[in-house]
């Protein structure tokens, strides 16, 4: 708990300080992506790490953020401070309407039904041209105002730190939530669903909320998506969007808070690098993913504290022959 506590505060400095010593817009808008992609890679992880179900459609959360966040700006007025937490809200109450079928179910099942609501999503923002714009997109979406009069670069440091807000009370709500009562309950459900309900834990209602907070998030980031690009077509619905998510998660470390937050800054600067070699980028991703599953099957955080975890134990048998020595 501490370790992870102090990792990310230290991140989080870091992160504050990371504007202030670049002068570059391109590596700005880097760590832009590095941010809403470690809110995406966190929420997603509440249900890959903490519950315990595979999930393939949180694309669909994305999406109806991105939309609503979208629609609200450019048919509606709304202002970002507005259309950002609304975005998270209906994407939650998709996230309650999905999970009140799919959370019922287990494995294979539970796959094909949130691969299948997040494809759905897809045709129908695709088809409803009279809302959606159809494949053309929703276009235009205003800046902020505060942002009027500011430099192309001011502007790319004003939005890289309300990325930072977002990913910090992402990881803020996380952090509550998982060393939370509630949070105990849902990883025992995911240990064990059958002892969970012999101690008195409902799986359902445990799993019904991380599911629905991670559904938030990810409104979240998807709504700060739309305003930073202007622009949200049926794209931000695309599965490689989840295998992105997904690889964040294994190779960060599944179960951890702090994990899928390094996997979003390997893989975002990874996908960067490898820009040029785009057919060859998803084949290099698949083999990373068979890597990690093979050699690091908990991910690089989960591999650091069982070596630290390793090293206290071994201090600790050291401290404890010597005392008997000294006994003896």
């Amino acid at each position: 708990m501490k370790f992870e506590r102090n990792t990310l505060l230290l991140l989080a400095a870091l992160a504050a300080a990371f504007p202030l010593l670049v002068q570059d817009q391109y590596l700005l808008h880097i760590g832009v992506m590095v941010l809403i992609y470690a809110v995406l890679a966190s929420s997603l992880n509440l249900t890959v790490g903490y519950i315990g179900e595979f999930s393939l459609g949180h694309t669909a959360f994305l999406g109806l953020g991105a939309y609503a966040a979208a629609l609200l700006s450019s048919d509606f007025g709304w202002p970002l401070w507005a259309t950002i937490p609304m975005a998270g809200l209906i994407a939650a109450i998709a996230g309650a309407l999905i999970g009140a079928i799919t959370l019922r179910l287990q494995g294979p099942y539970f796959v094909i039904i949130t691969l299948a609501f997040a494809e759905v999503l897809r045709i129908i923002a695709n088809n409803w041209v009279a809302v959606t714009n159809g494949p053309m997109g929703v276009a235009g979406i205003a800046q902020p105002h505060f942002m009027a009069g500011l430099a192309a670069l001011d502007i790319k440091r004003s939005y890289y730190y309300l990325a930072l807000l977002i990913a910090m009370l992402a990881l803020y709500l996380i952090y509550r939530f998982v060393y939370s009562s509630q949070g105990r309950a849902a990883v025992t459900v995911r240990e064990n669903r059958y002892v969970a309900q012999s101690v008195g834990i409902w799986p359902f209602a445990y799993a019904m909320k991380a599911f629905v907070l991670g559904a938030f998030l990810a409104g979240l980031a998807g709504g700060f998506y739309a305003h930073y690009i202007t622009f949200v077509g049926t794209d931000v619905f695309q599965f490689s969007f989840m295998v992105s998510m997904i690889i964040m998660v294994l190779l960060g470390g599944k179960g951890t808070l702090v994990g899928p937050v390094i996997g979003a800054l390997v893989v975002t600067l990874l996908n960067e690098y490898l820009r040029e070699a785009q057919e060859l980028r998803m084949s290099i991703f698949g083999l990373i993913v068979m890597a990690v599953v093979l050699f690091l099957p908990r991910g690089l955080m989960g591999f650091l504290t069982q070596r630290r975890e390793q090293r206290s134990r071994a201090a600790t048998a050291k401290t404890t022959q010597a005392q008997q020595e000294k006994t003896v």
